[in-house]
């Protein structure tokens, strides 16, 4: 059990530093930050959580992993001064499971919404050859029981929360989720913060699409708004506007050196401008990002995972 969670771990950019097996995962303290409103947001290993917190319940978006349950249960039991610990919703942004880990644990006692395609990623599992691994299919009570097409909203805490599932970015199952009266926005894994993201091409993820995806979420942003991303810090338009800039300048280069007949191993040893080096700080180096941003855009498949 502990190799295979290891070796499932290492699809996701939840993993930068550090081996999260289970006896590492013990190690974790999950901790809650305010954000604003009746949101708040849970820190540990894997995808940020965002909470609702008022006289409805507890609804969270994401979950991150299974080990940690425990203690997501018990940073949700101090925002309610020890009145719940239980979610009475779950709402999944995509299919990975360093978002969707705890969802069999919680999924027993409160409602999961997801897109339709993380339930049915959730279901069959993932044979990745990047990898060279296969993450099982979830347990039942993992799997989403309310999906959509576009998304949908719900009524919750004194405020409507919105859904929307956005075409194929980061995965195919994309959605953002936005509290609308504290004005603050989970973004999933579209938006890791200053750093490079994973996109998922055997999950029906798009280099073009999750740019398009960043640039509709930048023109429709609410003033004022608090964003907080799949990974990394609490954010706003600033922070996103750095991101989106990053992924059209490394799109369009790499699109230019394609054009110009460069392989891929070419235009990973030319490499990227110095401005971007600290972007590769995270769990996604240089050398993968260009990776990535290539097979997306020439239509290559990703390749065989070294052993």
């Amino acid at each position: 059990m502990k190799k295979l969670l290891l070796s499932a771990l290492l699809l996701l950019p939840c993993v930068a530093s550090a081996q999260f097996d289970e006896a590492s995962l013990a190690k974790v303290q999950v901790k809650s930050i305010p954000v604003a409103g009746n949101v708040h947001l849970l820190e540990g290993a894997g995808g940020n959580i965002g909470v609702s917190v008022g006289p409805d319940g507890i609804l969270i978006v994401d979950d991150q992993f299974a080990p940690l349950v425990p203690k997501i249960r018990a940073a949700l039991g101090k925002l309610t001064k020890g009145r719940d610990k239980t979610p009475e919703y779950v709402l999944n942004t995509h299919w990975h499971f360093d978002h969707t880990g705890g969802n069999a644990s919680f999924g027993r006692e409160g409602t999961i919404v997801a897109h339709k395609h993380v339930r049915t990623r959730l279901m069959n599992g993932l044979e990745s050859s990047a990898l060279g691994m296969k993450i099982p299919p979830a347990p039942k009570e993992a799997l989403p029981v309310i999906t959509y097409d576009q998304g949908l909203s719900l009524f919750f805490n004194g405020e409507e929360v919105q859904v929307t599932h956005l075409p194929s970015g980061h995965t195919d199952g994309d959605s953002l989720v936005y509290f609308t009266g504290s004005n603050v926005l989970h973004m999933g894994d579209l938006f890791s913060g200053d750093k490079f993201p994973f996109i998922d091409l055997e999950s029906g993820g798009s280099m073009e699409g999750y740019l398009r995806n960043v640039e509709r979420v930048l023109q429709t942003l609410p003033a004022g708004v608090k964003i907080i991303p799949g990974h990394g810090a609490l954010a706003g338009r600033q922070e996103l506007e750095r991101f989106a800039a990053m992924l059209r300048d490394t799109m369009d280069l790499v699109r230019e050196k394609i054009a110009a007949g460069r392989t891929l191993e070419q235009v990973k040893a030319e490499g990227l401008p110095e401005k971007y080096k600290s972007w590769g700080d995270g769990f996604i180096k240089p050398d993968q990002w260009l990776t990535i941003v290539y097979q997306s855009l020439s239509g290559q498949k990703p390749d065989a995972a070294k052993k």
